[in-house]
């Protein structure tokens, strides 16, 4: 089917395959389409009673769970927007990203709600909280609805939601130390799922993984095409999702017939998965995605799995997977360069624009540029960096991913660089900027620059240069155990570097390129 709103597809699902197991929650139980379908039912009209309106945003604030899939779902039959965040990084940042962009409610789960209560800047109007106690499994998400009488009421229908409405928002890095929220309607989804429909030819009978967390943009690969096809989305826990000894033997088990996630992990499971001792005949698709993927570490997994499809995909927040690229194989002994990020998906365009926003030709670098169906709106609340963003022709917004490519003859597209100071880092898009936003948080640092620098292993390093306040700085566990109250996981500094100074410019700048050079 081709949907004009997200959660159409599960509507849909729900009516064809009512019976079939829509998601596993490993430890913790599984759920039908069917009683998936009266679930998020129930959060829909307790959202109605809490006057939540078509347009409004709504936050999700749970780990990964049969319960947050429920709440996704239920915000969208509503007609409002769901703002996912990360459960694990700091209170302060989650505060900042649900008051940022005026949530008028928070399904938040009681172990963080005192935290993100004291985080609330303006407590008089801070949004009205659905607590829930003991998520996993949907259990605490219908026990909380039951308390309140959500699930006596009389079921109202699903929003129709109209293709330009706002189904829901990631915030990714800013470079001014602030996180920034990318607006995504139905359509930029819609846009994406059907795409990948034609591509990946899925059936009600596939597995999809859910590694990704759901305030990750690869999620929305993971939850809607698998709800599209009437399919099984298998949750894969974070510690279990981080460990590859244990990863390993939960594919296999789980016969997981699709599985996405940043190269990094498939990295990790062809070291030390132990691969060639499990069954993974179910496995037809493997999809990576977020950052360059070291060929001998890909060499290696497509020799211990040489059965499935193998598809490099690319692109940002913004854009969702804008350009893509099957991997042919065997992957030769003498190649050291990695995959290209391919060719453009069919329903979007692309071009390569120098700095004077020319169009390049092949064989020459410049910055890919993206329109078409996938494209994001713009960012919450910053219109500035918005127009920023877009390159405007005819009418036609260009989205200035602010990735440097080459077109080759072939016609497929080599990524070169960043024109500016962002990287991918375990698969998220990480600004150098924000990292030192935190950074100067503590109250020794005088000075503080952050680099990355390519790694063969992990693809990215990331190297702090810090200047102290006092005669003795901070020791590397305080700075580690610092970040981690500060920082989210995957910006947390690898290396902490200690001078007396920073080398300066001209100018009297941070100057990056000799901070490189003292490598």
């Amino acid at each position: 089917m081709t949907a004009r709103a997200l959660h159409q597809y599960f509507v849909h699902a729900a009516q064809h395959y009512p019976e079939y197991t829509a998601v596993v929650e490993p430890g913790a139980g599984s759920i039908s389409y069917r009683e998936l379908s009266e679930l998020s039912d129930g959060v829909r009209d307790y959202l109605y009673d809490q006057g939540v309106q078509a347009g409004d945003r709504v936050g999700i604030y749970m780990r990964k769970s049969i319960d947050a899939v429920a709440a996704i779902l239920g915000i969208l039959k509503a007609g409002a927007a769901y703002v996912p965040v990360d459960p694990s990084a700091p209170p302060s940042r989650n505060g900042f990203i649900l008051q940022d962009c005026g949530v008028k409610l928070i399904i938040v789960d009681e172990r963080f709600a005192d935290q993100l209560g004291a985080e609330l800047v303006q407590p008089d109007s801070a949004p009205f909280f659905l607590t829930i106690e003991g998520v996993g499994g949907g259990i605490g998400l219908d026990k909380a609805l039951k308390q309140i009488g959500s699930a006596t009421r009389v079921a109202a229908e699903p929003v129709a939601s109209k293709p330009d409405d706002l189904a829901y928002i990631l915030y990714t890095s800013g470079s001014t130390g602030k996180p920034k929220g990318v607006t995504l309607t139905h359509e930029n989804a819609v846009s994406f799922i059907d795409w990948c429909s034609d591509v990946f030819q899925p059936c009600e009978t596939d597995r999809f993984s859910s590694h990704a967390p759901f305030h990750f943009d690869l999620s929305i690969l993971d939850i809607y095409l698998s709800i599209k096809h009437g399919a099984t989305l298998v949750l894969v826990p974070d510690d279990i999702g981080k460990d590859p000894h244990r990863l390993a033997p939960f594919i296999a088990e789980h016969k997981i017939t699709s599985w996405y996630s940043a190269p990094s992990i498939l990295s990790l499971l062809a070291q030390f998965g132990d691969l060639a001792n499990k069954d993974y005949s179910s496995l037809r698709l493997v999809l990576f995605a977020g950052e360059v993927f070291p060929v001998k570490h890909l060499r290696a997994l497509t020799r211990l799995l040489p059965k499935p499809r193998y598809f490099n995909l690319y692109g940002p927040t913004e854009t969702n997977v804008c350009t893509y690229y099957e991997l042919p194989l065997p992957i030769p002994d003498e190649r050291t360069i990695p995959f290209p990020i391919g060719k453009v998906c069919d329903h979007l365009e692309g071009k390569i624009i120098d700095e004077h926003g020319h169009v390049q030709s092949r064989g020459e670098a410049g910055e890919l540029c993206i329109s078409g169906g996938n494209v994001m709106v713009g960012y919450w609340g910053l219109s500035e960096r918005t127009a920023e963003a877009f390159l405007i022709e005819d009418g036609r917004r260009w989205y200035r991913t602010g990735d440097l490519v080459i077109q080759t003859d072939d016609g497929n597209y080599t990524y070169v660089g960043r024109r500016d100071r962002m990287v991918k880092r375990r698969g998220y898009r990480v600004e150098l900027g924000e990292i030192e936003a935190g950074l100067y948080c503590h109250a020794s640092i005088k000075e503080a620059a952050v680099i990355a620098v390519p790694d063969e292993e992990v693809g990215v390093r990331i190297k702090a240069f810090l200047s102290c306040r006092n005669t003795k700085h901070p020791s590397m566990i305080e700075m580690k155990r610092f970040c981690s109250e500060h920082l989210p996981f995957y910006m947390i500094p690898d290396v902490f570097i200690w001078r007396e100074a920073l080398p300066k410019t001209s100018t009297d700048k941070i100057d990056y390129q000799r901070l490189k050079e003292i490598l």
